[in-house]
């Protein structure tokens, strides 16, 4: 049973199976959001990731980075990712036509960050979870 369904911009419906929420600061006592640390907290994301689902591809969604007009300290500009780092295990139908549908399914694990922690559900969910090429990125496994 899935948590929700998600419509891609491609007319795939794909089943939400996982989905795990945290937030993209939490934890951090010092520093301030930049480069490096953004891009630490996303290697993080994806080695968790791989580490909880092996036998699944993974897809990052490049997260969207705004920089406030704010003092850069000793690590660059401030740079500032979505509050809510979201990573979900999606399945849907087989992607290989002469696979058998009742035993074939596809399956992606995707990272995405989003401004709140709102379930994606129907074409209600971030434009660019929705855009991810789902027939180049996810594989079919037997059932």
């Amino acid at each position: 049973m899935s948590l929700t369904h998600v419509v891609l911009t491609s007319g795939r419906s794909l089943d939400l199976s996982e989905l795990q929420l945290s937030s993209t600061y939490g934890g951090m006592l010092e520093g301030y959001p930049c480069k490096p640390v953004n891009d630490m907290r996303i290697r993080g994301l994806v080695r968790a990731a791989e580490h909880a689902r092996p036998a699944s591809p993974l897809h990052l969604v490049p997260p969207p980075r705004e920089y406030p007009d704010q003092y850069a300290g000793a690590f660059g500009p401030v740079e500032v990712l979505p509050s809510v780092a979201c990573v979900g295990a999606f399945h849907s139908t087989a992607l290989d036509r002469d696979h058998d549908p009742v035993l074939y399914r596809s399956v992606l694990t995707i990272i995405w960050f989003q401004p709140t922690t709102r379930v994606p559900s129907g074409c209600d969910a971030e434009d660019a979870l929705r855009e991810v090429e789902w027939e180049r990125l996810a594989r079919d496994y037997e059932l």
